[in-house]
C-alpha cells in the first residue's frame, strides 16, 4: 500500500491536529493548525539540510516514531503530512511560480502569516545550528528569512526580531514569500548540482 491509500484528507488532518492540541492526555503537536504545518513542511523542503521524516513529523504531529509502523489514525495523519510534503516539493521543483503559503485569512480577507511563519520557525529550531549559518545579518539568506522571523515569537512570547522600519518593510514582503522560498530552493539545488559536477 502507498501512503495515499492510508492518508486522511488535508481538511481532516487540520481537525485532527486541532483535536490533538486540545487533548488533556495526548502529547501536543508543535503544529497546531494546517497553516503552521504548511509552514513547517515548506521549511523542511526548502531548508539547508535533509531531514529524516521521523525527525520532523513526530514533533510536528506530537506522535512517537513507532506510529510510522501501525495502521492507526496517527499513521493516517503521518501519511497526509508526507503527502503535503511531496506536494510542496513537487510544486517547488516543477511549478515554483504557483507555490502559495497557506496563510490564515480572516473572513474579510485579511492575511495572518504568523501561524505559517511559526511553523517554519518550528522546523528551524529542530536544527538551529545548521540554520544559524543562514541567520548572519550580512547574508542574503538572512534577508530572505527576515520576513518569516519578524512574525515569530520565542518560547517566552517575545518577538524574535525587534520592530524597526526594516522589519515593518519585511512584514509587507511576507505575503510574497512563495517567491523567496522558490529562490531558496533553486539556490540550494543549483549549489548541490555544482558540488556534484
Amino acid at each position: 500500500m502507498r501512503a495515499y491509500d492510508y492518508a486522511m484528507s488535508f481538511e481532516r488532518l487540520g481537525q485532527w491536529i486541532s483535536e490533538r492540541a486540545r487533548s488533556p492526555t495526548l502529547r501536543h503537536p508543535r503544529a497546531t493548525s494546517l497553516s503552521m504545518l504548511d509552514g513547517a513542511v515548506a521549511a523542511v523542503v526548502a531548508g539547508p539540510v535533509s531531514m529524516a521524516s521521523e525527525e520532523w513529523v513526530c514533533p510536528l504531529l506530537g506522535v512517537d516514531p513507532d506510529a510510522f509502523n501501525h495502521d492507526t489514525e496517527e499513521f493516517s495523519a503521518i501519511a497526509a503530512t508526507l503527502m503535503r510534503h511531496n506536494a510542496i516539493s513537487e510544486t517547488l521543483s516543477t511549478r515554483p511560480e504557483s507555490f502559495e503559503p497557506l496563510f490564515v485569512r480572516s473572513p474579510d480577507g485579511e492575511v495572518d502569516p504568523q501561524p505559517w511563519c511559526m511553523g517554519f520557525y518550528a522546523v528551524m529550531k529542530l536544527r538551529l545550528l545548521v540554520w544559524s549559518r543562514l541567520l548572519s545579518p550580512n547574508g542574503t539568506e538572512h534577508l530572505m528569512l527576515r520576513p518569516i522571523l519578524v512574525h515569530c515569537i520565542d518560547d517566552a512570547g517575545r518577538p524574535l526580531l525587534p520592530r524597526t522600519r526594516t522589519t515593518m518593510t519585511a512584514e509587507l514582503r511576507v505575503v510574497n514569500f512563495g517567491e523567496q522560498v522558490r529562490n531558496r530552493l533553486y539556490g540550494r539545488a543549483y549549489s548541490q548540482f555544482c558540488q556534484s559536477a
